[in-house]
């Protein structure tokens, strides 16, 4: 069969988020099918990685957009109703070449990555599509509105949080949608009365994670992981830091906390101490997990499920959490990770792991347990092929 993805960034490196995701999906499925990919390129560095693609997609096909002109389309459409989120990849071209390519192939289904890039399929009711959401984002910018202390900002932010829920009617003129926890799609069902939503989890790669004999012997490291100009993890750090970190260090005063992960801005740089240390990029962050005591995931607002969780459980690290993604994993606290929203519940959970090995290695090989049965890539991609099947059908 002949698939097409579209896709609102180029899906290489793979390191996080939406990228990992389409590329993951698309490398196992390129083993039975032929899969094609439209996306945009928003830097000349984006345009270099082809030859990388062309290693799975039977096309790739880019279309330039740079950031100064989605700036100005969201500048241009600052009165209009359609979200920020959706204007700033708004693009004649995208329209033109999806034509062309649409003209030149003939694909048994396509897969619409995100919210974003939903307008440019959602009239096309001749061909069998599926919108990947992947997360209830008017869910995400609920909690982000809710967690800003700025007047400013948290005015913005209510704007767009109306606006997205608003536009995520779009679902309706997609024959199926996809999210990846039932949280999202509970909360999706319950405020648009739309049911042809279904669930696509976040995925681990067990090749890259593997699920090896994690040293369970120390307990001076605690890890978090994330693209670290992304403004639920900067929040996330800058909180753990200042109000769970001390507490913690009451009891356990020699831990270090690890920050890894690319691109950290000015206030996650500047929270940089003898015992906080700012990584920056980590090209392997398996060494980086299985170096790890606790990996601590205090996020205060975000939607969908934490790919920082999912590969410390891989790795059978135990991972302390809030409730930010955790209901989507369907598992009890403790299988892998504990989940705890109050800063004094959460600095107790962690020094508890820090106290006892025997605790560390329980939740570290539950976790263990749970990704290898539900939440591996190739389970996942099978579930997509289904999908992608029914809508053909």
């Amino acid at each position: 069969m002949k698939f097409l993805f579209l896709a609102n960034r180029v899906p290489y490196p793979p390191y996080r988020g939406d990228k990992l995701k389409i590329y993951n999906l698309a490398r196992r499925m390129a083993k039975r099918d032929e899969v094609h990919l439209l996306t945009f390129a928003q830097t000349q560095e984006d345009l270099q990685y082809k030859a990388e693609l062309e290693k799975i997609f039977t096309k790739v096909h880019f279309v330039y957009l740079p950031k100064w002109r989605s700036a100005l389309n969201c500048l241009v459409g600052i009165f209009d109703s359609t979200p920020f989120q959706v204007l700033y990849f708004k693009s004649s071209e995208m329209k033109r070449k999806l034509d062309e390519v649409l003209e030149a192939d003939k694909f048994d289904a396509i897969h619409v990555q995100h919210l974003r890039m939903s307008p440019y399929l959602a009239e096309r009711t001749d061909l069998a599509r599926i919108l990947d959401m992947p997360d209830a984002f008017s869910l995400y910018w609920e909690r982000r509105m809710k967690a800003q202390k700025n007047p400013f900002l948290k005015a913005f932010e209510t704007l767009e949080q109306k606006r997205v829920l608003k536009y995520e009617q779009v679902m309706r003129k997609y024959p199926l949608s996809l999210v990846c926890s039932a949280e999202d799609k509970n909360y999706l069902e319950r405020v648009h009365d739309i049911h042809t939503i279904k669930v696509l989890p976040n995925g681990v790669d067990l090749d890259t994670f593997k699920a090896s004999v994690h040293d369970y012997s120390h307990n001076h490291t605690l890890l978090f992981t994330g693209n670290m100009d992304y403004a639920p993890n900067v929040d996330a750090v800058g909180y753990f830091v200042k109000e769970i970190l001390p507490i913690i260090h009451q009891k356990h005063p020699q831990v270090k906390f690890i920050i890894g992960g690319q691109r950290p801005v000015k206030s996650v740089l500047e929270l940089a101490s003898d015992h906080v240390i700012v990584t920056g990029f980590i090209k392997d962050l398996a060494n980086t997990y299985n170096d790890a005591s606790v990996v601590v995931a205090p996020l205060r607002f975000g939607a969908g499920t934490q790919n920082k969780v999912l590969e410390a459980m891989a790795m059978g690290v135990p991972v302390v959490c809030s409730n930010i993604g955790f209901k989507g994993l369907g598992i009890e606290s403790g299988e892998g990770a504990i989940m705890q929203v109050d800063k004094e519940a959460f600095a107790k959970s962690v020094i508890s792991l820090l106290d006892s090995e025997a605790q560390r290695k329980s939740v570290g090989q539950k976790g263990m347990e749970v990704i290898r049965s539900r939440f591996s890539w190739d389970i996942i991609t099978q579930q997509l092929e289904y999908y992608l099947q029914s809508v053909m059908r």
